[in-house]
């Protein structure tokens, strides 16, 4: 009776019943097939036939009557043509070919990569990618094995280190600086993906596709990054630039003036802000009367300024600053010696 009950269990079929599984292997009492039986294949997935820890063939959608007939290909396993008196025994394991969307990617810590306008930069990413199974015998044999079922969450850590670590490459294969790139997310996704996909097809998968949602860099290189924009934003012009900060710190130092701490601060801040208040005024003046007047508006915030006074205390601040703002690559070596020496020149 147990020999006649086995040759009704004839349908090999999966539903693919909830999301997120990869492979799945078919459960069978004694890993019993029978002489007559038909395999399902459905669209999206792939059937593989494992005999004595050996793959014996890769099934993909369609209908299958399990005969000697039908199955060519295994006429070399052990017993198959004895039928009813000894059915050969073997595991079967069905793959998902669905593409696997909306998996995500994100750099933990910044990425450091070459840049033309920056020489070198710490680059943050993240986004997404899509991928499937497209060789169903390389993912068992590096990946799947023979587990009874493989999720999508198993691989995503592997995935994403493999995404992650040809940032660098994607980059170089581009050639474009990073504020184009930044601008150009499309062509970066692209280059990303191009640069991935060889380590996807090692597993048996394909990358579909890659996106990027976001380009950016650390807060302490985007700081100099915006000052190095407010600078071209006056056409490199030193005394315009100084205008240009001592603007932007002018509400700041209103908010924190009666407590005394804060952008200006200590006495040296706010005779550094004296300082470079009094080369606004200049370079304001000679802006408006215009080049014929240059001179006398020198002359004019000379002799303004010169009852005030420049301590050397607030002199050696204004340095400091500037010294900043050229390690920083704000400012040349040339432009913050000649500045230098200026500053200098007023304590004689």
């Amino acid at each position: 009776m147990d020999l006649i009950k086995k040759q009704f269990i004839d349908i090999l079929e999966w539903t693919e019943s909830g999301e997120g599984t990869l492979a799945w292997r078919y459960p069978m009492a004694g890993n019993e097939i029978q002489y007559g039986g038909s395999l399902t294949v459905r669209e999206s997935q792939l059937a593989v036939f494992v005999n004595e820890g050996q793959i014996a063939d890769v099934f993909g959608p369609g209908l299958y009557k399990l005969t000697t007939q039908t199955l060519p290909v295994r006429t070399y396993l052990k017993n198959w043509d004895k039928l009813f008196r000894s059915p050969f025994k073997s595991d079967v394991y069905f793959f998902s070919t669905r593409q696997q969307i909306d998996r995500r990617w994100g750099t933990t810590q910044p990425v450091t990569i070459r840049d033309k306008d920056f020489g070198a930069v710490r680059l943050r990413a993240f986004g997404n990618y899509a991928y499937a199974i497209s060789d169903a015998k390389l993912f068992h044999t590096t990946i799947s094995g023979t587990r009874d079922r493989y999720m999508v969450e198993d691989l995503d850590g592997q995935l994403r280190g493999l995404v992650l670590q040809h940032i660098s490459d994607a980059v170089a294969a581009s050639g474009v600086p990073f504020l184009d790139l930044a601008a150009n997310q499309v062509e970066f996704a692209q280059q990303l993906r191009e640069a991935t996909a060889a380590e996807f097809a090692k597993l048996g998968l394909v990358l579909v596709s890659v996106t990027v949602q976001n380009l950016s860099l650390p807060e302490d290189l985007q700081k100099t990054l915006d000052q190095k924009i407010g600078m071209g934003i006056v056409g490199g012009d030193m005394g315009k630039f100084m205008q240009y900060q001592t603007a932007q710190a002018i509400p700041k130092f209103a908010d924190n003036s009666g407590g005394g701490s804060g952008v200006v601060g200590d006495a040296k801040g706010l005779g550094a802000g004296v300082a470079l208040g009094q080369v606004m005024a200049q370079q304001l003046s000679q802006g408006l009367q215009g080049p014929g007047a240059a001179g006398t508006a020198a002359g004019t915030a000379a002799a303004t300024a010169a009852p005030v006074g420049i301590k050397p205390d607030e002199v050696m601040a204004t340095i400091e600053k500037l010294a900043d703002l050229k390690s920083k690559g704000i400012l040349t070596d040339d432009e913050f010696a000649a500045k230098k020496a200026e500053l200098l020149n007023k304590l004689v």
